[in-house]
């Protein structure tokens, strides 16, 4: 029932860790296609630098992002709704070519009772709490679709990464019916509009898939798994994530009350996804792109087949990391086609720009452009990626020593691969240009070689026929 990404996790198993002694299959796995006009990759932003930015997302049109509201805080008094910072955010979205996605969050207020336990950042966001009357709420969801559908949004999440106390103050019960009120309230609404799921954190994805090794016997496998995931995390949050060499080690893990409850709402989720309540999965991840392929193995063994899986949120988590922008950029290369190429049909990055203001105190989180909006090489790649992919097919590549996607869009096909042992030389080829991610690309000169450094060739035919000119 699960298998849904079979095929395309054995190939980017085998692509992400060099050692892996497993075959690549020989049947290539199914193509995911975008449709005429659209691409996968996209990002979100402040809209606070909403000017700054404009110039770069209309290089991206095409694409997705989302915008995250609560009732607490268009509602701030009862039956008084003020709609006009979200009216901004659909018209804006909607003028640069982009499709929007909503997040709906309760908030804490009259709507719910009690007092915040959490409140983040200079908006002064707080967790969510279960409303107090659950027919009002979903009056609410219904005043909301029926506003926003005109603009084109399609697709609502409920809530935030909930497996967090500081995003959900309710239990796992609690947000199962909230789900269900919701879905009802969509649907009802808009019979077009999808329910999606509020994203379960990136770390808490990470136990998921150490757990589910555990679960089925593979202990070494769980370990690696944990620690190719973690690996830039270990220690950055005490002993939720602690280092670990034994799958005793990890059980022990496992145990911390927080870790449980990352398992139990990724558990409740699930069973949500299982009884059609939810009708998108939705992804976080900003961990190591060699830990992508840990992540699509998870999805595939525990998401329906044929619920639509999307990356809301993808990043780039390293605190204090020391590498150059030329490095960074190649990582975020290579985690965005990963995902795509694995079957998952939205690629959000997040953040779009560095904040310098945000608590770290540091550029925990890469973004693709600095504050002011200047474009970095990361950025220039994504551009590229969004307009390689734009309403092309997406599968996975591993021959000849490289790895990566392959974009095919009628006759063209365009191979985004890097190295994934030591250097691989690519000769001049006839018909095929090639060159660096998002930069001008050339039919003459010398050969080309790649290292780990994600490359670009374009030819016609299919991505075989491209892999059979490089000799």
């Amino acid at each position: 029932m699960r298998r849904w990404l079979v095929a395309v996790v054995a190939v980017l198993g085998v692509a992400a860790c060099t050692s892996d002694p497993r075959p690549a299959p020989t049947t290539p796995p199914p193509a995911t296609a975008t449709p005429a006009g659209t691409t996968p990759f996209g990002a979100h932003w402040d809209w606070n630098r909403y000017e700054q930015f404009t110039p770069y997302l209309r290089k991206i049109t095409g694409s997705s992002t989302y915008h995250e509201l609560s009732w607490c805080d268009v509602e701030r008094e009862e039956g008084k709704p003020d709609w006009s910072a979200v009216d901004q955010v659909a018209e804006r979205t909607r003028s640069l070519g982009i499709t929007l996605h909503l997040k709906i969050r309760t908030g804490v207020c009259w709507a719910t009772g009690g007092t915040p336990q959490h409140v983040r950042g200079q908006a002064n966001k707080t967790e969510s709490a279960m409303p107090r009357d659950i027919a009002k709420y979903k009056s609410f969801v219904d005043s909301l679709v029926r506003r926003y559908a005109p603009y084109g949004v399609r697709e609502y999440a409920v809530e935030n990464e909930v497996n967090a106390p500081q995003y959900w103050a309710g239990s796992a019960t609690d947000y199962a019916t909230l789900v269900t009120a919701a879905g009802e309230a969509i649907r009802a609404a808009d019979p077009r509009a999808r329910v999606v799921d509020s994203g379960i954190s990136s770390v808490a994805y990470g136990w998921g898939v150490a757990d589910r090794l555990l679960k089925s016997g593979q202990d070494a496998e769980a370990v690696r798994a944990y620690n190719a995931y973690f690996q830039r995390r270990i220690g950055t949050r005490g002993k939720q994530i602690p280092a670990v060499s034994t799958p005793d080690d990890l059980r022990a893990a496992l145990a911390v009350p927080q870790n449980a409850r990352n398992l139990e709402y990724l558990a409740a989720t699930e069973k949500l996804l299982d009884g059609k309540a939810v009708d998108v999965r939705q992804v976080h991840f900003y961990e190591h792109w060699s830990a992508v392929p840990d992540l699509l193995a998870y999805l595939s063994a525990e998401t329906p087949a044929g619920t639509p899986v999307e990356a809301w949120e993808v990043g780039q988590f390293w605190r204090d990391g020391d590498a150059g922008d030329e490095a960074r950029s190649a990582e975020m290369v290579k985690v965005a086609t990963q995902l795509a190429a694995g079957g998952l049909r939205e690629v959000i990055w997040l953040p779009l720009a560095y904040n310098p203001g945000n608590r770290q105190g540091s550029e925990v989180r890469y973004g693709l452009l600095d504050p002011d909006g200047k474009e970095r090489v990361a950025g220039q790649m994504l551009a590229g990626l969004a307009a390689l992919a734009q309403g092309a097919t997406a599968e996975p590549v591993r021959d000849k020593g490289l790895a990566g996607a392959a974009f095919r869009r009628g006759a063209e096909t365009a191979l985004v691969v890097w190295a994934t042992d030591g250097l691989v030389t690519v000769p001049p080829a006839a018909g095929l240009s090639r060159g660096p991610v998002g930069a001008p690309q050339t039919r003459e000169g010398e050969a080309l070689v790649t290292a780990d450094e994600p490359v670009v060739l374009r030819g016609r035919g299919a991505p075989a026929d491209i892999l059979k000119k490089l000799g």
